[in-house]
């Protein structure tokens, strides 16, 4: 695992030169942390001053209700950053970071991306910008997912879903899913079962092919 090369792809430091990234994130005092599957890093109503950038592995954002049921927010695979907004508002998170495989994280402090250092750097300037742009990246994305969830029936969210990650991974019409049955379940916030059965039905009617997280959209008759 090359840390820097993940680091560099990442929003936060794009723009920002490869040979100038051991600096800076010595300058920003960041930290790497491994972690089990199933790991909770953050949990509902924690506090946390740092962000975090998966290096290896993958974390679920996820959110439980009064009784339990739990609705996955969205994934976070390597080179991308979760809690920036619960460490930059220093309030308590609404939301829990879980890991879902064996993942390496590297923290940062926000205050320290956010503050520029004593030496007035171009970087720290670049990373506040590339912040703003993260977060308003971020809040793209949660908007696409209502955009999912708030369609009339598990058909509809499942065909708005997947044509939305085909268009992401280049239009692809083979592509994999960072989710197994059960996590798009929860992401799409229907019953499981249901959402099997109507996977079944896509697929009889030649509108779908899939093979556990590969999916293959076809063409309508």
């Amino acid at each position: 695992m090359n840390i820097y090369e993940i680091v560099h792809h990442s929003y936060l430091f794009e723009q920002i030169a490869a040979n100038e990234l051991p600096q800076l994130l010595d300058c920003l005092k960041s930290r790497t942390s491994n972690f089990p599957k199933d790991y909770t890093i953050i949990a509902e109503g924690d506090f946390t001053d740092e962000m975090g950038i998966v290096l290896q592995g993958s974390v679920h954002i996820v959110r439980h209700d009064f009784w339990g049921n739990r609705t996955v927010v969205t994934y976070i695979g390597e080179g991308g950053t979760f809690a920036e907004t619960v460490a930059f508002s220093q309030s308590p998170s609404e939301v829990s970071a879980i890991t879902s495989q064996p993942t390496t994280i590297l923290f940062l402090n926000i205050n320290k991306v956010v503050t520029t250092c004593s030496t007035n750097c171009v970087y720290h300037h670049m990373l506040i910008e590339n912040l703003v742009r993260l977060l308003s990246h971020k809040n793209l994305e949660l908007m696409q997912k209502i955009n999912h969830i708030t369609k009339h029936n598990t058909r509809e969210k499942l065909r708005s879903y997947l044509s939305a990650e085909s268009k992401r991974q280049g239009n692809k019409k083979t592509f994999t899913i960072p989710f197994d049955r059960q996590h798009l379940a929860d992401y799409l916030c229907v019953e499981r079962s249901a959402m099997s059965t109507e996977l079944s039905k896509m697929r009889s009617e030649g509108l779908v092919d899939y093979h556990k997280s590969t999916f293959t959209l076809l063409e309508e008759n």
